[in-house]
């Protein structure tokens, strides 16, 4: 019989989770989260970027030849993970904020005398543009290195339209050369401009008249940080129907800080997602459990802030919500890029299986940023985005941590990262 040509196989591979046993597209809840097939001695046959095939190696090579072939023995292979939340975007790193609050001081008291966010937008307001995008550009590929293939990315270091626009440009820049999917997020909403600390109501009229229209071409979805030091409920509302009315996805921080209520504001008007969800009320977690929002869930920040709580997450699987992880990269309050680390704290603190936690990181999230006709599963016809990693099997995703275990990542068909053997 002759064989079907195609550009790359990659075979021999120790254990290999395509999640091709669950839906083509779309989230899965409740107990299906826990359900993957392990593919033992697997194989993957990639043509133009796609994936044509997954199965075993016997399977996969009685049937296709390829030019290029990789023998991926010994290793765990995963779709490429999906970041759904992350703030690239910013000029200078914040360290020392880290050990002010080693020494006990707040974020929120940081945030009052100037920093926290509002250092970040000194430090991205002063950064010329090309040297924004490079910046950007050699964070995103620190994201290719630990197996992520695609991120939601936000501006929010800006707060003016100049500045966010500026934000906005680079992140499309530096994920062109990157090599990135990069899902942009505009986040104009991320705190109350410096120039408007005596007048917040004159800068919510600045984000509906203004920046949201002007963002617009350059960002998918819009996201605001809805805490009464920030936003308020009526703020949120109000730029959230401005943003929904000009064509964007919601997304939304919400009850990171008290419970105010945004994560019902976000379900009634059908936002993405909901993201935080620390003090998330009975009421909100009954609200996701019945729509389509995903609670994207973000335990680095937890410990990265030294917080002793954490969202209701094993709560929310059980009751059916739909649940990704993600790092909430930024320089100020969660300085981390990996999401097999968020995987071990998900175990840790939500009692999440190593299934659990890759539906989560992949095909949830995914979903949540309209992404899952092309990413987060290996199903026939998606793109060949997949890492691969040294676990000693599938079960080490969660149990290893503190270094990088992965090896190998394929974008689009492409090898774009790999470790010398």
């Amino acid at each position: 019989m002759m064989k079907e040509s195609v550009d790359a196989l990659f075979v021999g591979i120790s254990e290999l989770l395509p999640l091709t046993e669950g839906p083509e597209r779309g989230a899965v809840r409740g107990s299906e989260m826990a359900k993957v097939e392990v593919v033992r001695g697997g194989a993957i046959a990639v043509r133009e970027g796609r994936v044509v095939a997954t199965g075993t190696t016997e399977e996969i090579t009685k049937v296709y030849e390829a030019p290029l072939t990789r023998d991926l023995k010994g290793l765990v292979v995963l779709p490429g993970f999906v970041d759904a939340h992350t703030h690239p975007v910013f000029g200078e790193t914040r360290e020392g904020e880290f050990h002010l609050r080693c020494r006990g001081a707040d974020y929120v008291e940081i945030a009052r005398k100037g920093g926290g966010i509002l250092s970040s937008v000194r430090s991205l307001r002063a950064v010329p543009e090309d040297v924004l995008v490079s910046k950007v550009r050699e964070r995103l590929r620190g994201f290719l290195a630990l197996g992520t293939t695609s991120i939601e990315g936000k501006s929010g270091y800006g707060l003016s339209t100049e500045s966010e626009l500026k934000s906005l440009r680079a992140l499309r820049a530096a994920g062109e050369q990157a090599g990135l999917t990069v899902s942009p997020t505009f986040l104009g909403a991320h705190e109350v401009a410096p120039e408007y600390r005596e007048d917040p109501e004159a800068y919510v009229d600045l984000l509906c008249e203004e920046m949201l229209e002007a963002a617009r071409p350059l960002a998918d979805s819009c996201d605001a940080f809805i805490e009464d030091h920030v936003f308020h409920l009526a703020q949120g509302r109000r730029i959230f129907e401005r943003a929904r009315e000009l064509g964007y996805r919601l997304r939304a921080h919400v009850d990171e800080l008290s419970p105010l209520g945004g994560t019902e504001l976000a379900v009634e008007l059908g936002a993405a997602s909901a993201d935080h969800l620390l003090y998330l009320s009975d009421a909100g977690l009954e609200a996701l459990a019945a729509s389509d929002t995903t609670a994207v869930l973000l335990p680095g920040t937890s410990f990265f802030l030294r917080k002793e709580r954490y969202a209701p997450g094993r709560r929310l699987v059980d009751a059916g919500a739909k649940v990704a992880l993600a790092t909430d990269y930024n320089p100020g309050s969660c300085y981390t890029q990996s999401l097999p680390m968020i995987a071990t704290l998900a175990c840790l603190h939500f009692a999440f299986s190593p299934a659990e936690c890759l539906q989560a990181m992949t095909r949830n999230a995914a979903d949540s940023l309209g992404l899952d006709a092309e990413r987060g599963t290996l199903h026939a016809g998606k793109a060949a985005d997949f890492a691969a990693f040294q676990f000693p099997s599938f079960q080490g995703l969660g149990y290893r941590f503190g270094d990088n275990p992965c090896v190998l990542t394929v974008k689009d068909g492409v090898i774009v990262h790999e470790v010398a053997p």
